[in-house]
């Protein structure tokens, strides 16, 4: 695989559709098209044109032609775009002509997006940001996604950077004139300063929720003893028979996973065994044990069991879903009483769900990051905290360019072919 390529592949939905695009990047992009085409239009100004096989010369499509000079295109270099009907067979027989054509391969997977991200149009945020676009399935996650593509975060970054370098200039400044005990009392508070802001704004950041979380979404787990609702309630959750219910104590045995979105939060609603202490049976017992570890990795439980005896848990809401029935009501306070059974009770404790998850979610108006962003954060406050309560002017220097590495990390300044291999294999070949 090398730049000098020229590359190709369907970038939009599989076929058939209504319309089929087909992308092509590289040095010989318009010089392929001009042998579909016969023709090359002016850049940026849709062209209809007669596509026809340069073998054979059969007609395979007429299509609208789109030339997108570099380095201002998508991926920064020459681009051209075939806007062709959306059938299967012109489709691939496109393809099979852009194949013939010398200096032409087929697109790797992320191939268009790693060659935006090389030639400087996105960095690693940004591409990051697109690949969650692209699997976003609720309104929270396109906002958060949006927010990493629009550059807000890069943007933090950089001036982050910027400020580095001041720091960087006052202390090598410092090196020179260090016998100068006015001037380095002065520069000693400005950068201790200096550094130890730059760390809390940094920290600040780390404290906020995992992108992680809105990714994969929020697990609600319901939990409780046999025949206390937990499968009723979950069905009524999510407006569909997922969990079978039945009057036999023991019915679910295992973890059933069910995930949803209500009002744009994703959520993986978890209904578990009942718990109970007594149990003859060893696959139920299985089943109570996977209840326990599902409890362990929930974000929120929904305890439908005795108040107060659920799991010791720091987001359990107290359940009661025996509301249809006053006598069988087994909590008080400030329980939750609800009927999966008649819906009464369902929108308030749907609302005291999406409350509690609102805050464990990143803010639509912020950045969301994820592990590999709050890695090198995390390297960049340790290295400015450090730096901050250093007093040898050469391991504040030291430091300071360690938190310089790890913020070039951050946007893709410095980087590895295998990071990039593992980021871009992530994208669909066409994007």
């Amino acid at each position: 695989m090398s730049a000098a390529d020229t590359i190709f592949a369907l970038s939009s939905g599989a076929p058939p559709s209504a319309i089929a695009i087909i992308r092509i990047s590289g040095p010989s992009a318009f010089a392929a098209a001009h042998s579909l085409a016969g023709r090359i239009p002016a850049a940026r100004r849709p062209s209809l044109a007669k596509l026809y096989d340069p073998i054979d010369h059969a007609l395979l499509d007429e299509a609208l032609l789109l030339l997108f000079p570099g380095p201002n295109s998508a991926t920064g270099e020459d681009l051209a775009e075939l806007h062709l009907h959306g059938g299967r067979a012109v489709v691939r027989a496109v393809e099979r002509a852009l194949a013939a054509i010398p200096r032409l391969r087929p697109a790797q997977a992320g191939e268009f997006t790693r060659r935006a991200f090389l030639n400087g149009r996105m960095d690693l945020n940004e591409a990051e940001g697109l690949s969650d676009l692209l699997l976003a399935e609720t309104e929270h996650q396109l906002r958060a996604a949006a927010n990493m593509i629009g550059g807000g975060f890069s943007r933090a970054i950089g001036g982050w950077r910027e400020e580095l370098l001041r720091i960087s200039a006052l202390t090598e400044a410092e090196l020179d004139l260090s016998d100068e005990d006015d001037v380095a009392d002065q520069n000693t508070n400005l950068i201790s300063d200096a550094c130890n802001r730059l760390a809390e704004e940094i920290h600040q950041l780390l404290q906020q929720p995992h992108a992680e979380k809105l990714r994969d979404g929020l697990r609600i787990v319901l939990g409780g003893p046999p025949n206390s609702g937990k499968s009723t309630l979950l069905n009524a959750l999510a407006a569909r028979e997922a969990a079978i219910v039945s009057d036999i104590a023991g019915t679910t045995r295992d973890v059933i996973e069910v995930p949803i979105s209500i009002e744009g939060i994703p959520l993986i609603l978890t209904d578990t065994a009942g718990i109970r202490n007594e149990c003859g049976d060893p696959v139920e017992a299985m089943g109570i044990a996977r209840a326990c570890g599902a409890f362990a990795s929930a974000d929120i439980i929904l305890w439908l069991g005795p108040q107060g005896e659920g799991p010791n848990h720091p987001a359990v809401i107290e359940v009661d879903t025996k509301s249809d029935l006053a006598a069988d009501r087994i909590k008080s306070g400030d329980a939750l009483w609800v009927s999966g059974k008649t819906g009464a009770g369902l929108a308030a404790m749907v609302a005291e769900i999406l409350r509690r998850a609102r805050g464990m979610l990143p803010p639509t108006d912020g950045f969301a990051v994820n592990a590999r962003q709050r890695g090198w954060l995390a390297e960049a406050g340790e290295a400015l905290k450090l730096a901050g309560e250093a007093d040898d002017w050469l391991i504040i220097a030291e430091q300071l360019r360690l938190a310089r590495l790890a913020l070039d990390a951050l946007t893709g300044r410095a980087h590895t072919e295998d990071l990039l291999d593992t980021l871009f294999g992530t994208f669909c070949v066409g994007k």
